[in-house]
C-alpha cells in the first residue's frame, strides 16, 4: 500500500471514530430552560394521517439562547407506539437535553 493510501485509510478511520464519539455527546447548558408554554393548541391530526402522534413543543438551545420549537404530528414507527416527550434534565450544575423516544 502506498503512503497516500495509508494516509487516506488512517484519516478515514479517524474521522469515523470522531463521528462515533461525538454522536452520543451531550451539551451542558448552564442557563436553565424557560418554563414550558402554558397552552399549546393541539390541532386535530391531519385527516390523511389519523394515527399520527402529537409531539409537544419544547425549548431548544441554539448556542446563544433557548428557542421555542412548536409541536407537530409525527408518524409512529409501529402500531400502538407511544411518544415520550424529550425534556431538560438538571445534571451536574447544568441542563442537558434528554431526547424524546417511542415506547410500547
Amino acid at each position: 500500500m502506498t503512503n497516500v493510501k495509508k494516509y487516506l485509510v488512517t484519516a478515514t478511520c479517524g474521522l469515523m471514530l470522531a463521528a462515533t464519539l461525538t454522536a452520543g455527546a451531550q451539551f451542558v447548558v448552564r442557563i436553565g430552560p424557560p418554563p414550558p408554554r402554558p397552552v399549546e393548541v393541539v390541532p386535530p391530526p391531519p385527516p390523511e394521517h389519523p394515527g399520527w402522534a402529537w409531539h409537544n413543543g419544547y425549548h431548544r438551545w441554539d448556542g446563544h439562547g433557548y428557542v421555542w420549537v412548536p409541536g407537530s404530528y409525527v408518524e409512529a414507527p409501529y402500531a400502538h407506539a407511544h411518544w415520550v416527550d424529550g425534556h431538560w434534565a438538571n445534571r451536574g450544575g447544568g441542563y442537558v437535553w434528554v431526547e424524546g423516544h417511542w415506547r410500547h
